[in-house]
């Protein structure tokens, strides 16, 4: 077969050039584009890519070596399709075209040149669902990816201690809650017998598939994957430390997702009988009586997971209402259950102490119709979540970062530091693994020289209680606080067939249209499900779907799905399940 010498291409002014990495070795494989070397000047790192395919017969440079243009790199002996490409030319990045930069992207200033161990063309700063999303995707489409996480398993807080694990036990709430409400049909159970560590287990065990599953598919992707704290030292290098080793790293691009951590209340004892949402899912015991601050979703979650495991639950909500932001009307019927089965239910109300006894957590209140202070066996703070932005050391890349801990991004994801990028919680709400992992395809595919941006008309929402709790959209709440004008749509379960043989009529579907075109809005769900429902009415808002687009789409009877093409007839006034005066 034929051979080659891959020889430095032009570089400009630049002569003695330090070679600070070789990324091949005798008999390699490589591919066109494949990464030879690295070089590093006073103003920037830069790889030597492969002209050519085929394997590696002898390398001429060596790290700590001077090159300049001209200098053979190796000698290659060519696959039979492995011609040359055209000459290459190696360059420091170049910043964002303007007509895709906001106008607050730049790169940043000028600074001396920081040394680095080594260079890669992508890192990845954070392994959850948008940092191993974005890894693959980039690696997919042909880019070369450091991926950096701070813990042994890739996942994040989704998979590892979120999410996943937290459906998993609320699937065994589910099935005790049913199991318990068949009572009224007639069904009796004996009284369940709880084996928690087998319990524990059984939800690890969901989550180490999972886990497995992103470790073989970052093999299989050829994605490096890096354990160790990453913090930017430069805009172009980051020092990833894992016990007392240290590294630097120059990169060409970087995406951010590092996330977001549990907020905690600074009246807080140092107590382990003070979980949060983490030390919720150990389950490591059920209290005799568990205190819930918080009363948005996740608390909300694991209030259903510890009731139907046998605790006397409470909730405190400092807001007039749980789960603020969802419409009211979709809480209710979330409420009314909850209240005839915990303890207390309390909203409008503050925690003003926590003091920890040997018997017990003393708890006080505040507020209106606050108790009098009550002990607790256990109390489980879930209070929202901060962005990690601050603890990355963004300044020393010139990445602005606010002061709740949030990256400002345009719609191609790039921070004001052009070829850096920032995906997930770090860049602000929603805080969902969903929109995490749409946005870090965004800032993959723009990293890879694609024309992409993140432009989604809406983000679902899902509160995985009993029942359920869906919405999507505009919600009657944003559309009176912006004025927005709007007509609903709206089916009650207490009519749904399926529902009804469920014994679940409790729920109803909503639909929100805009008065003139009828195009979708918005939606809500509530009822056992709600979350698998609320697909239809995101797809529908995303294909400017109108209300007759969705009742004269044939849905199945009986279902729950069905419900959402009922609330779009009611609209309409073309339903007849129902009798609505004024709508004929």
């Amino acid at each position: 077969m034929a051979q080659m010498q891959i020889v430095i291409p032009n570089l400009g002014s630049f002569a003695d050039v330090s070679v600070i990495d070789v990324l091949v070795a005798v008999g390699d494989r490589i591919e066109i584009d494949t990464p030879l070397i690295t070089l590093e000047t006073d103003k920037a790192t830069m790889d030597v890519p492969s002209p050519a395919s085929g394997r590696v017969l002898k390398l001429l440079v060596a790290k700590g070596d001077k090159v300049s243009h001209g200098s053979v790199i190796a000698d290659l002996q060519l696959d039979e399709s492995g011609a040359p490409t055209v000459p290459i030319q190696v360059a420091a990045p170049a910043p964002a075209p303007a007509a895709v930069a906001t106008a607050a992207a730049a790169v940043a200033p000028a600074a001396p040149a920081v040394a680095a161990d080594r260079h890669v063309k992508l890192l990845v700063l954070g392994g959850g669902p948008g940092g191993y999303t974005a890894a693959f995707r980039a690696a997919d489409l042909g880019q070369p990816v450091l991926l950096v996480e701070r813990w042994p398993m890739l996942g994040g807080v989704c998979l590892n201690v979120g999410c996943i694990p937290s459906k998993s036990l609320l699937h065994v709430a589910k099935v005790l809650d049913d199991a318990r409400d068949l009572v009224a049909q007639g069904v009796s159970f004996g009284t369940p017998q709880m084996d928690f560590e087998k319990l524990r287990g059984w939800k690890n065990a969901i989550v180490k598939k999972l886990t497995s599953g992103l470790t073989t598919l970052a093999r299989q992707r050829k994605v490096e994957v890096l354990q160790g704290v990453g913090r930017f030292v430069s805009p172009h290098v980051i020092e990833v430390s894992r016990d007392s080793q240290r590294q630097r790293i120059s990169f060409d691009h970087c995406i951010i997702a590092v996330g977001s951590e549990a907020v905690k209340l600074p009246l807080s004892p140092h107590d382990a009988r003070l979980m949060d949402s983490t030390g919720a899912l150990d389950l490591t015991e059920v209290p005799r009586r568990l205190l819930v601050i918080g009363g948005g979703i996740i608390g909300l979650e694991m209030a259903c997971v510890y009731s139907a495991l046998g605790s006397r639950v409470s909730v405190v909500e400092l807001s007039n209402q749980l789960i603020p932001g969802c419409d009211a009307d979709l809480v209710r019927p979330l409420e009314k259950r909850i209240k005839a089965r915990y303890e207390q239910v309390l909203v409008g109300v503050k925690v003003a102490a926590i003091a920890a006894r040997s018997a017990g957590l003393d708890v006080s209140f505040e507020g209106k119709g606050a108790p009098a202070a009550q002990r607790y066996d256990r109390v489980l703070v879930a209070v929202g979540r901060t962005p990690n932005g601050k603890l990355i050391s963004a300044d020393a890349a010139g990445i602005a970062v606010d002061e709740r801990g949030f990256i400002a991004v345009d719609k191609q994801q790039r921070t004001n530091v052009a070829h850096i990028y920032a995906i997930g919680d770090v860049v602000g709400q929603p805080m969902l693994a969903h929109k995490a992992t749409h946005e870090a395809k965004v800032a993959a595919e723009v990293v890879a020289g694609h024309k992409s941006a993140f432009d989604a008309r809406a983000i679902p929402s899902v509160a995985y209680t009993d029942p359920e709790i869906a919405w999507v959209g505009l919600t009657e709440t944003q559309a009176r606080a912006q004025g927005t004008p709007f007509e609903k749509g709206q089916f009650p379960w207490a009519a749904s067939g399926r529902a009804l043989s469920q014994g679940r009529e409790e729920g109803f579907t909503k639909l929100l249209f805009e008065p003139t075109t009828r195009r979708v809005l918005g939606g809500g769900i509530v009822g056992p499900n709600a979350g698998e429902l609320i697909a239809e009415v995101g797809l529908a808002i995303e294909m400017g779907a109108d209300a007759m687009d969705i009742g004269l789409t044939v849905h199945a009877h009986p279902t729950l799905s069905e419900t959402v093409a009922m609330s779009a007839e009611a609209f309409a006034g073309t339903l007849t399940d129902l009798y609505l005066p004024g709508k004929r």
